[in-house]
Protein backbone atom coordinates (compact mmCIF):
# COMPACT_ATOMS: atom_id res chain seq x y z
CA UNK A 1 0.00 0.00 0.00
CA UNK A 2 1.65 3.19 -0.77
CA UNK A 3 1.48 6.77 1.49
CA UNK A 4 -1.12 8.06 -0.72
CA UNK A 5 -3.61 5.20 -0.18
CA UNK A 6 -2.68 4.73 3.10
CA UNK A 7 -3.33 8.38 4.26
CA UNK A 8 -6.94 8.50 2.50
CA UNK A 9 -7.68 5.58 4.37
CA UNK A 10 -7.00 7.43 7.46
CA UNK A 11 -8.60 10.18 6.65
CA UNK A 12 -11.76 8.23 5.63
CA UNK A 13 -11.43 6.47 9.04
CA UNK A 14 -10.64 10.03 11.04
CA UNK A 15 -13.51 12.07 9.25
CA UNK A 16 -16.32 8.98 9.89
CA UNK A 17 -15.38 9.41 13.96
CA UNK A 18 -15.90 12.49 13.78
CA UNK A 19 -19.23 12.33 12.25
CA UNK A 20 -20.89 9.55 13.92
CA UNK A 21 -19.24 11.61 16.82
CA UNK A 22 -17.32 8.18 18.06
CA UNK A 23 -14.53 8.17 19.61
CA UNK A 24 -12.10 5.05 19.93
CA UNK A 25 -11.40 4.54 23.92
CA UNK A 26 -10.26 2.13 25.97
CA UNK A 27 -11.42 1.24 29.09
CA UNK A 28 -8.48 2.72 31.10
CA UNK A 29 -9.78 6.25 29.33
CA UNK A 30 -13.19 5.87 31.14
CA UNK A 31 -15.37 7.41 33.89
CA UNK A 32 -15.86 5.25 37.31
CA UNK A 33 -20.35 4.71 37.92
CA UNK A 34 -20.25 4.96 33.44
CA UNK A 35 -21.77 1.68 31.87
CA UNK A 36 -20.01 0.96 28.34
CA UNK A 37 -20.54 -1.71 25.71
CA UNK A 38 -17.39 -3.80 24.82
CA UNK A 39 -16.57 -2.87 21.23
CA UNK A 40 -13.70 -5.05 20.81
CA UNK A 41 -10.61 -6.28 22.37
CA UNK A 42 -7.31 -5.32 20.99
CA UNK A 43 -4.86 -7.12 21.61
CA UNK A 44 -2.41 -9.56 19.96
CA UNK A 45 -1.84 -11.92 22.70
CA UNK A 46 -4.19 -14.95 22.58
CA UNK A 47 -3.66 -15.54 26.12
CA UNK A 48 -4.95 -12.01 26.99
CA UNK A 49 -8.23 -12.45 24.83
CA UNK A 50 -8.95 -15.61 26.44
CA UNK A 51 -8.41 -14.43 29.65
CA UNK A 52 -11.10 -11.46 29.08
CA UNK A 53 -13.11 -13.82 27.58
CA UNK A 54 -13.32 -15.96 30.98
CA UNK A 55 -14.13 -12.98 32.58
CA UNK A 56 -17.51 -12.00 30.26
CA UNK A 57 -15.58 -9.31 28.27
CA UNK A 58 -16.26 -9.39 24.87
CA UNK A 59 -17.99 -7.65 22.10
CA UNK A 60 -21.36 -6.45 22.70
CA UNK A 61 -21.15 -6.56 26.38
CA UNK A 62 -21.82 -3.96 28.93
CA UNK A 63 -19.17 -3.27 30.98
CA UNK A 64 -18.86 -0.55 34.09
CA UNK A 65 -15.78 0.84 36.37
CA UNK A 66 -16.39 0.55 39.83
CA UNK A 67 -13.77 1.83 41.00
CA UNK A 68 -9.76 2.78 40.39
CA UNK A 69 -7.23 2.54 43.06
CA UNK A 70 -3.62 2.90 41.87
CA UNK A 71 -3.68 1.12 38.06
CA UNK A 72 -6.17 -1.58 39.66
CA UNK A 73 -9.49 -1.15 37.86
CA UNK A 74 -12.78 -2.55 39.54
CA UNK A 75 -15.28 -3.99 36.64
CA UNK A 76 -18.57 -5.34 36.77
CA UNK A 77 -19.39 -7.60 33.84
CA UNK A 78 -22.61 -10.40 33.93
CA UNK A 79 -22.88 -8.71 37.71
CA UNK A 80 -19.64 -10.46 38.54
CA UNK A 81 -16.28 -8.03 39.69
CA UNK A 82 -13.17 -8.50 38.80
CA UNK A 83 -9.80 -6.58 39.16
CA UNK A 84 -8.00 -5.98 36.43
CA UNK A 85 -4.88 -4.38 35.88
CA UNK A 86 -4.29 -1.45 33.35
CA UNK A 87 -2.62 -2.90 30.38
CA UNK A 88 -5.69 -5.59 30.59
CA UNK A 89 -8.32 -2.23 30.91
CA UNK A 90 -6.37 -0.69 27.63
CA UNK A 91 -6.79 -3.88 25.52
CA UNK A 92 -10.76 -3.28 25.99
CA UNK A 93 -11.83 -0.77 23.71
CA UNK A 94 -15.51 0.67 24.41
Amino acid sequence: MNNTIAYRYINQFVNKTKESGETVANLAKGKINTEYVIKEINTSDNEIKNFLFTLGCYQGESITIMSVLAENFIVSVNDSKYSIDKDLAEAIII
